[in-house]
């Protein structure tokens, strides 16, 4: 990775403070765009895409299902999958998660019956043999899937995104920024941590206040803690109101780029979400430079926010963050 993370960067001359924020945030900026290539050219991130493919996109239905019968999944494939694919093995003893899967056979150019449906059905169809039928989706069954949880065997390739670096009082100075940023804040216990993978999230607006509310996974990595508090108040201050999932990738782009810039700027290196970023972007990078605007102006925005924080006494940070 190209970033060297530098601490007590600074804008001491009033009057150019504010384009020289600019330039400096605009250029690192660049540098995550050039990071985000080297991650998506590099061995690594290829042979991790390549695992992730080989895992299904599941309907709303069946994520519904999974969740219900297995609140903890992060990962399902089917019994073979595990085997073959990656020299997993369900351990013994363990409950199948059931989902519904597509039933893909010949199909009536009429009816788009199965050929034994057709049969029995009313349509009068038969100017080709079901021999020259076409493939497609007659129906669903029942399948059975495990999640990786339910496995052994050879472990999946991971990536390292976590941040690392000294992050200072910036998790206190995050949390005491909350109000003034208008965003409501939880830190929550591993053992209560009932989103997944995922290691924050920004969800509905409080009923009390309207704001939106940010929860984080507590971990020992306070620097990626705090990354991932600003990656979420990205979130909440850019695009919290946007329903459109188009827009997702677009969305991830930011909130991490933004959370790249301030960790910076705290003498936190995020270099390792260039890997995060380019899962999402693909071959499109021009995303992130394209909404360079956005991205500079809610990354001054917690910057200055932040700096007026850790400029408090540390004492009286701790003890709001406990």
């Amino acid at each position: 990775m190209s970033v060297t993370t530098k601490r007590a960067v600074s804008f001491t001359e009033t009057e150019t403070r504010s384009d020289e924020m600019n330039r400096t945030i605009e250029a690192w900026v660049d540098d995550l765009v050039t990071d985000v290539g080297e991650a998506a050219a590099s061995a690594e991130f290829q042979e991790w895409l390549d695992i992730q493919s080989r895992f299904h996109d599941y309907s709303h239905r069946n994520s519904l299902l999974i969740k219900l019968q297995c609140p903890e999944a992060t990962r399902v494939a089917g019994y073979n999958t595990w085997r073959n694919e990656f020299d997993r093995h369900v351990q013994e003893g363990e409950s199948a998660i059931w989902i519904w899967a597509p039933i893909i056979t010949k199909q009536c150019p009429e009816c788009e019956n199965s050929p034994s449906y057709h049969e029995n059905s009313d349509c009068e169809y038969d100017e080709t043999s079901p021999d020259e039928w076409s493939k497609g989706l007659v129906g669903f069954k029942p399948a059975s899937v495990f999640d990786i949880s339910q496995t052994e065997g050879e472990p999946l390739p991971d990536l390292e995104t976590e941040a690392t670096g000294d992050p200072g009082e910036l998790v206190p100075a995050l949390l005491e920024s909350a109000d003034q940023l208008e965003i409501e804040t939880r830190i929550i216990p591993s053992d209560e941590w009932n989103h997944g993978e995922a290691t924050g999230v920004c969800t509905r607006r409080s009923v009390m206040t309207m704001h939106p509310r940010v929860e984080v996974k507590d971990r020992e990595n306070r620097a990626d803690l705090a990354s991932t508090l600003i990656h979420e108040y990205a979130h909440a201050l850019l695009h919290f109101d946007v329903d459109d999932n188009t827009e997702r990738v677009k969305r991830e782009i930011e909130a991490e780029a933004v959370a790249y810039v301030v960790g910076r700027y705290f003498g936190v290196d995020t270099s390792g979400s260039a890997f995060y970023l380019a899962a999402w972007s693909g071959d499109d990078l021009e995303v992130i430079s394209d909404r360079l605007g956005r991205i500079s102006n809610t990354a001054q925005e917690l910057i200055e926010t932040l700096k007026q924080k850790t400029k408090m006494p540390a004492e009286s940070k701790v003890s709001k963050a406990v």
